[in-house]
């Protein structure tokens, strides 16, 4: 049986469209958190009924927007510093790399959490969350992180404070290229303030030698 004509354009455009929309809503949710589907969908360049053809609300909006996130997340994790790399750096690294991927998602990260529920706004981290347990495993086991709380405490707790500085910069509060929060970080695992300033310097390089995923 034939393949009727110009299906596959047209399975073509409505990608093309979907992927227009959610790159749209990135920009204009971090301008303006309350924005509409009518104005995100005249932003974008489609009519109404496409939009809501892809996504029949907001929610389904942005929980499509935390799916590219948490995939983005998981990317950017992946490619780590070398195995052999100490816990101090890895943790700059860490903290210095999500921010350059998730600065495009920084307002998502606060809607997320607002629009969709605690617990998705968690699954969303879930990956950052993982690696940086692991890190934190590693520095206490080396005697450079503080060992009062167990690993997954820590990095929770240090995951809490990335997310209200990162919340901070939403609000005009805090200006920062990952700089200050990746030190402030490496503080608050139990590196000493000279060293964290130091490490996160060495880190800086390592990380912006490697591509951002997403852009």
């Amino acid at each position: 049986m034939s393949k009727p004509v110009g299906r596959e354009p047209l399975r073509r455009n409505a990608r093309s469209n979907r992927a227009r929309i959610l790159a749209t809503a990135r920009e204009e949710l971090g301008r303006n958190p309350d924005v509409t589907l009518e104005e995100l969908a005249r932003a974008a360049g489609v009519v109404r009924r496409t939009l809501f053809g892809h996504f029949p609300g907001r929610a389904a909006l942005l929980e499509a927007l935390a799916e590219e996130a948490a995939e983005t997340f998981r990317n950017a994790v992946e490619d780590g510093p070398e195995p052999g790399e100490s816990a101090e750096r890895a943790l700059a690294w860490f903290v210095l790399r999500m921010w350059r991927v998730g600065d495009r998602y920084r307002m998502l990260v606060a809607l997320t959490r607002r629009d969709l529920g605690s617990e998705r706004f968690a699954e969303v981290l879930a990956p950052a969350r993982e690696a940086a347990t692991g890190i934190v495993e590693r520095g206490q086991r080396d005697g450079v992180f503080h060992t009062h709380l167990p690993p997954a405490v820590q990095s929770a707790s240090l995951m809490a404070l990335i997310v209200a500085l990162v919340e901070s910069v939403n609000t005009g509060a805090l200006e920062d290229d990952g700089h200050r929060i990746a030190t402030a970080t490496l503080i608050a695992a139990g590196v000493p303030e000279a060293r964290a300033s130091a490490v996160v310097e060495e880190a800086s390089a390592m990380a912006t030698a490697l591509p951002a995923h997403g852009t």
